[in-house]
């Protein structure tokens, strides 16, 4: 750093160059665990296989030179599953996999006592990946490697800033509190259920909570949900010399998709320009009609397919409105295929049966929104550095959902660098070490504060 004393140290720089070297993806992203099950040992918390186990073990050694402690590592219980709003694919991997649980643990920090709620800061990072190796590096100025920015190089940064604070500020640890949430389950689609949602509902909060994401160092008091619609089609094939025999799932789910996206585009127009609520205003919604599917060959009627749409919304009011519209939008499409091929020689039996062999699931739905305001708190933000994150940019979804609501707090997503930029989620990951030690100082900023302002 020039002008000022460097926040991370050799040993910061260590510590994220071994967390980037660890494997952190979780089930949803790589499948079933590839040997046999296995069970932890009582007793005995560090003795368990896996990366997440690895990393996070890492990660709270590091955080003792911050004067923290470890107040919960576990695996969650099985319950946290048997929700309506856990994402289908959740529930299908946690079937398949014994393991499944038992893979992803979730690490609590604490510095100081515990402290009630308007005394305590909270900071979530995640440290599971998304799949896909990436060449692990520092050149000097700049980390390389799965996780980099999204979240392990933030983790490591967040970690350097609470040290700073707590040299320069007797009070955190005694008269202020610190919480650090490490969690799994954030990537893969698994949207914080089994990870930062029972951690917030066991009470690791705070009066402020930062959820440690790629934001440009803007803070953002908003994090949206999603709606994921699945359309099937189940009939019967048919061989292509007799095509009229079989419901061409095709034709079918081509046309839904198609009627699905003039549909849904139309409805969502009036919602572009955002929702006024209370806070202020919202990100308007957005399709993506993605993932049709029959098959592979070209000679043969697939009777069997299906279709996908991803539904983001700011507001729990949106997401409501969208489930609905959806559903209507599929009753009246089914209906206009029916009219448009009840006469057709090829495609009259699929047109008489649309309805019986077509049907609308929801893989994901019921998720809640965040969307705040604070005025006490946002002051702290800005003293410490990090502005708002303007209201007509787009917000996205990250486990800052499971905090909306929570009595007498205000939580915003922050963090640095960007998630399009530092390329998470592709190739190419990577996070400067300028980045990380801004955002060190940012939270090492806003703790001080805290500490001089809380009642």
């Amino acid at each position: 750093m020039t002008g000022r004393e460097a926040l991370m140290g050799p040993g910061d720089r260590a510590l994220l160059l071994r967390l980037l070297r660890t494997p952190t993806a979780g089930p949803l992203e790589t499948g079933p665990a590839p040997d046999r099950p296995w069970r932890p040992v009582p007793g005995l918390p560090w003795t368990r296989r896996g990366g997440l186990w690895r990393a996070q073990r890492a990660y709270a050694r590091a955080a003792r030179a911050a004067g923290m402690r470890v107040v919960h590592h576990a695996c969650p219980p099985p319950e946290v599953l048997d929700r309506g709003d856990v994402p289908a694919a959740v529930r299908r991997h946690a079937a398949a996999d014994p393991a499944f649980l038992a893979r992803q643990p979730n690490l609590v920090l604490r510095l100081g006592p515990d402290l009630p709620r308007a005394a305590t800061v909270m900071f979530n990072v995640h440290l599971d990946t998304v799949a896909g190796p990436e060449p692990v590096g520092f050149d000097g100025t700049r980390f390389t490697g799965r996780g980099a920015i999204d979240a392990k190089g933030p983790a490591v940064a967040l970690l350097a800033g609470v040290r700073a604070a707590r040299a320069a500020c007797p009070d955190l640890g005694r008269r202020v509190a610190v919480l650090v949430q490490a969690v799994g389950g954030e990537e893969g689609g698994a949207m914080g259920v089994h990870g930062t949602r029972p951690l917030v509902e066991a009470g690791f909060t705070g009066r402020l909570n930062v959820f440690c994401e790629p934001t440009g160092l803007r803070y953002l008091p908003r994090a949206t949900a999603a709606l994921t619609a699945r359309v099937t089609v189940a009939g019967v094939g048919a061989v292509d010399d007799r095509p009229e025999r079989g419901h061409n799932a095709t034709v079918l789910l081509g046309f839904l998709a198609q009627h699905l996206a003039a549909a849904l585009d139309g409805w969502t127009r009036a919602l572009d320009g955002g929702t006024e609520t209370p806070e202020g205003r919202t990100g308007g919604s957005r399709v993506c009609v993605a993932g049709l599917h029959t098959g592979h060959l070209h000679n043969r009627v697939y009777g069997q397919g299906q279709l996908l749409l991803n539904l983001p919304y700011a507001t729990a009011g949106q997401g409501a409105a969208l489930e609905r519209a959806v559903t209507d939008a599929v009753a009246d499409g089914l209906r206009a295929f029916t009219a448009r091929f009840a006469g057709s020689r090829q495609f009259a039996r699929t047109a008489a049966d649309a309805a019986a062999v077509t049907r609308l699931e929801w893989d994901k739905r019921g998720l809640p929104c965040l969307n705040g305001a604070d005025a006490w708190a946002e002051s702290l933000l800005h003293a410490a550095g990090a502005p708002r994150h303007p209201a007509g940019e787009p917000a996205f979804t990250c486990d800052a959902i499971w905090a909306h609501g929570l009595p007498g707090a205000f939580t915003a997503v922050l963090g640095p660098g960007r998630l399009e930029d530092n390329r998470a989620h592709a190739a190419g990951e990577f996070a400067d070490l300028a980045d990380l030690e801004a955002f060190a100082g940012v939270v090492s900023r806003l703790l001080t504060t805290f500490a001089e302002r809380a009642p």
